[in-house]
C-alpha cells in the first residue's frame, strides 16, 4: 500500500538523525550481547555435558557446537530478541519522529514508565511464541510444498510484528480501552509487518530493521490518528 511505502521511506530518511543513530547503537549492542551471552551460556552447557557423559574433546567439541546452534538460533529468534530490546529504546525512536515530522501530537504524548515498557515487552514475547507454536503444526504439514511452511511464518510474524509497531506509538496517545483499538488498518500493519520481517531475514541488513519498523510503525499511526480526527470532527460538524 501507498501509505506503507511512504511511512518506509520517511523512514529511511530520518537514519542519520542523531536521536536515530543512538538508539540504533544501543539495540545492536544490546542484542548482540544477548546473543553473545546466550552462546556462552550453551557452550558452558555443552561442555558440562560432554564431561558427563566422559568424552574426551568436550571443549572444542562443544565450543564448535554452541557456534552452530547460535547461528541458527540468532537467525530463529532475532526477530523476538531484536524487537523485545527496541521495547525499552522505543520511546526515543518514537519521540525522535514525532518531534520533527508531529511536533504538536510529540507536546501531547506521554512516556511510558520503565514497567509499561517491560510488560509490553514480555505480552509481546509472549504472543509471538504462543501464536508461532499455533502456527507450527500447519507449517508441518505445508512443508512437503517446499514454500507452505515458510509462507505460514511470514504471515504469521508479518501479523505480530505489524501490531507490535504501530503499537509503539499509539500506546503514547491513548489511555485505557482505546490501547486494543488501534487506528492503523488491518491492511497497513500486515504489510509493515512483511516487509519488516522480510528484512530480518537479510544477515547485517536486519540489524536496522526494528529501527525502520518502528520509525515506519509511528509515521502510520500518525496519519491514521489524523483520519480518526477528520472522521470526528466531520460527524461533529453534521
Amino acid at each position: 500500500m501507498k501509505a506503507v511505502l511512504i511511512s518506509l521511506g520517511r523512514a529511511i530518511g530520518q537514519l542519520a538523525d542523531r536521536a536515530v543513530l543512538g538508539v540504533l547503537a544501543k539495540t545492536v549492542l544490546v542484542t548482540l550481547l544477548v546473543f553473545a551471552a546466550m552462546g556462552v551460556g550453551l557452550w558452558a552447557a555443552l561442555v558440562a555435558g560432554f564431561e558427563a557423559a566422559g568424552l574426551s574433546g568436550g571443549g572444542f567439541a562443544s565450543a564448535t557446537a554452541a557456534v552452530l546452534i547460535a547461528a541458527v538460533a540468532a537467525w530463529l529468534l532475532f526477530r523476538v530478541v531484536a524487537l523485545a530490546v527496541l521495547q525499552f529504546f522505543a520511546d526515543e525512536i518514537v519521540a525522535a519522529v514525532e518531534v520533527k515530522h508531529y511536533p504538536a501530537r510529540a507536546r501531547q504524548a506521554r512516556s511510558l514508565p520503565f514497567r509499561r515498557d517491560l510488560a509490553n515487552a514480555l505480552r509481546g514475547i509472549g504472543r509471538t511464541v504462543a501464536v508461532n507454536a499455533l502456527a507450527l503444526p500447519v507449517a508441518l504439514v505445508l512443508l512437503v510444498t517446499g514454500v507452505g511452511a515458510a509462507l505460514v511464518f511470514l504471515s504469521v510474524n508479518a501479523w505480530l510484528l505489524g501490531r507490535e509497531l504501530t503499537d509503539m506509538a499509539w500506546l503514547r496517545h491513548c489511555e485505557g480501552e482505546a490501547a486494543a483499538k488501534s487506528p492503523v488498518p488491518r491492511a497497513e500493519r500486515l504489510m509493515l509487518g512483511g516487509v519488516v520481517t522480510a528484512i530480518m531475514l537479510v544477515p547485517f541488513v536486519n540489524l536496522l530493521a526494528p529501527i525502520l519498523g518502528a520509525a515506519a510503525g509511528t509515521h502510520l499511526a500518525h496519519d491514521a490518528m489524523t483520519r480518526q480526527d477528520e472522521r470526528e470532527k466531520g460527524d461533529w460538524l453534521a
